[in-house]
Parts: structure tokens; sequence; C-alpha cells
């Protein structure tokens, strides 16, 4: 099995930083008013990044 796995954007790296930044800050208490759980703030960055890995141009 052949995995063609390609670098993520520039703009989606950092979106998923960001996302995973969001997420320890809220987990941490420095956000609290997110309406989104830290949890799933740091999966939705991860997940990001592993389908940035698979699909070309994103």
């Amino acid at each position: 099995m052949n995995l063609k796995l390609t670098p993520p954007k520039e703009i989606t790296f950092w979106i998923a930083v960001a996302l995973g930044l969001l997420g320890l800050f809220s987990f941490l208490g420095v956000f609290t008013l997110l309406p989104i759980e830290a949890f799933w703030l740091l999966f939705i960055g991860f997940a990001l990044l592993v389908v940035a890995l698979f699909v070309k141009g994103l």
C-alpha cells in the first residue's frame, strides 16, 4: 500500500495550531466563554491536520 502524503498549506497548518492553542487555553481556564469544550477544539485541530496530509491542496 502506497500512501502519498502531502504537506498542508501554511494557512491550514496555522488554523490547526490556533484551534489546538484555543483548546489548551480553554482547558486551562484562560478562555471560559467559548461555547465548545476544549477536547473538541483539540480534536478538530488534529483532524484538520490529518485530513490535510491526505488531501492534496488543502
